[in-house]
């Protein structure tokens, strides 16, 4: 569908993830939001949302938050920041107590650390 609109000049209208370029105006314009982008010859072009109301745009920037924290824990390469991040995520915090989280990752690392580079 994206090449026919692209090559056809046939408009068509997907939802993508790209960057927040002011696109949803109340999330970091650094993060990347999900909105819907107008294809056509010119590409694929993202479009302009405006705010969100306050309590899901609170939710999207928690759980933004939690996704920036697990990549930096992976480019630092640092275990500890990797288990906060499970901490942060707001699904997890909802059902798990630290305690059981620490286990989980504790758990979860061990069964995966052949696949993944060793934190510290």
């Amino acid at each position: 569908m994206i090449i026919e609109a692209v090559f056809k000049n046939e408009p068509a209208v997907i939802y993508g993830n790209v960057k927040n370029t002011g696109l949803i105006e109340n999330l970091p314009q650094d993060g990347i939001v999900e909105v819907a982008c107008m294809i056509n010859r010119n590409g694929i072009n993202p479009c302009y949302f405006g705010r969100l109301p306050e309590h899901l745009a609170a939710l999207n920037r928690s759980n933004m938050a939690f996704f920036e924290l697990a990549v930096e824990s992976v480019l630092q390469k640092d275990r500890e920041m990797a288990m906060r991040a499970l901490m942060m995520d707001p699904l997890t915090a909802a059902v798990c107590s630290l305690s059981e989280i620490k286990a989980m990752f504790d758990e979860l690392y061990e069964a995966q650390k052949d696949y993944i580079a060793e934190l510290n």
